[in-house]
């Protein structure tokens, strides 16, 4: 299993909304593609889908052409694009059976899928009366019913609530020990770390970043833990602990601590506190380093 862009660009009316895009995921992993509204991402998911045509270009999927070989390209595939919208006089099991006889599969995965994303109690329900986190649900409903290979998902936990949105990433996660490749569009950089294997970050319609997680991790990861005690703990206990350069008190019981060095060095700074007689509840590292890569590469202009 294969997505593939090569050279890949769509042009509106002489402005580039992706340019030149050379890019390929494969095998079973999440694939986060991550950058801020307008950076190019649902662009590329509909040249992937054949809703757009390239200006110049191809994307591929498991080998076909996705415009001259629409139906080979996307026999296999799963998709959500932008806001779903669907007919809100049928029933979201209607939904389902209609999808299932438009590609041609069984209907007998209905009543599993709805289950699985949290709809099968309102599957008799008429569309119409879904909220937009429902429908969302149902759009990954409508994605996974014909038990595709690749998925495509333009920011599917967009419309949900706290909720809905850790359930949607589950549900992902499961997806992935079940050998699907998923391609992942978001700008939430906390679900991208949360469950993808690796990424690509776009911006002004050009890929300014592809890499794994671990390796984003170990290149863009800082030297600042928090640190939460159990005990409340003064500040003058902290500054002269092993190789802290600088510490910052959020209250009395958590702290920030810019240290020198590496792996070595935090895990020392940590022996160091037990050591001490100061118990600690909870000792992480301060902010994302997928956080400090986005930032470093789109200089924090979300304009898009």
């Amino acid at each position: 299993m294969h997505v593939e862009a090569i050279g890949l660009s769509k042009a509106f009316n002489g402005f580039y909304a992706l340019r030149d895009l050379n890019l390929r995921v494969e095998g079973a992993v999440c694939f986060g593609y991550l950058g801020p509204n307008g950076a190019g991402k649902t662009t590329t998911l509909k040249l992937f889908t054949n809703l757009l045509r390239p200006t110049s270009g191809e994307a591929r999927i498991n080998g076909h052409t996705v415009h001259a070989e629409h139906t080979k390209a996307l026999r296999d595939v799963g998709v959500i694009v932008e806001t779903p919208e669907f007919y809100p006089y049928l029933t979201a099991r209607e939904i389902l059976s209609f999808q299932c006889d438009l590609r041609g599969v069984p209907r007998r995965e209905i009543d599993y899928v709805l289950e699985r994303v949290g709809l099968y109690e309102n599957r008799d329900l008429k569309v119409g009366k879904f909220s937009r986190g429902m429908k969302q649900r149902l759009a990954l409903a409508s994605a996974l019913v014909t038990n595709p290979g690749i998925l495509l998902l333009d920011e599917p936990t967009a419309g949900m609530d706290p909720m809905g949105m850790v359930e949607m990433r589950r549900i992902i996660a499961d997806l992935k020990r079940e050998n699907v490749l998923i391609f992942l569009s978001s700008h939430l950089l906390y679900e991208v770390t949360a469950i993808c294997d690796e990424i690509a970050i776009i911006h002004h319609g050009r890929l300014l970043l592809r890499d794994t997680m671990e390796n984003v991790e170990r290149k863009f990861a800082g030297h600042v833990v928090l640190v939460d005690f159990a005990d409340d703990v003064h500040e003058e206990n902290l500054e002269d602990l092993p190789h802290v350069r600088a510490v910052e008190q959020v209250n009395t019981r958590r702290y920030r601590l810019t240290f020198r060095g590496g792996t070595d060095e935090q895990h020392a700074l940590l022996r160091a506190m037990v050591e001490r007689g100061l118990r600690v509840i909870s000792y992480r590292e301060d902010g994302l380093a997928l956080e400090r890569a986005y930032m470093r590469l789109i200089g924090g202009d979300e304009r898009g």
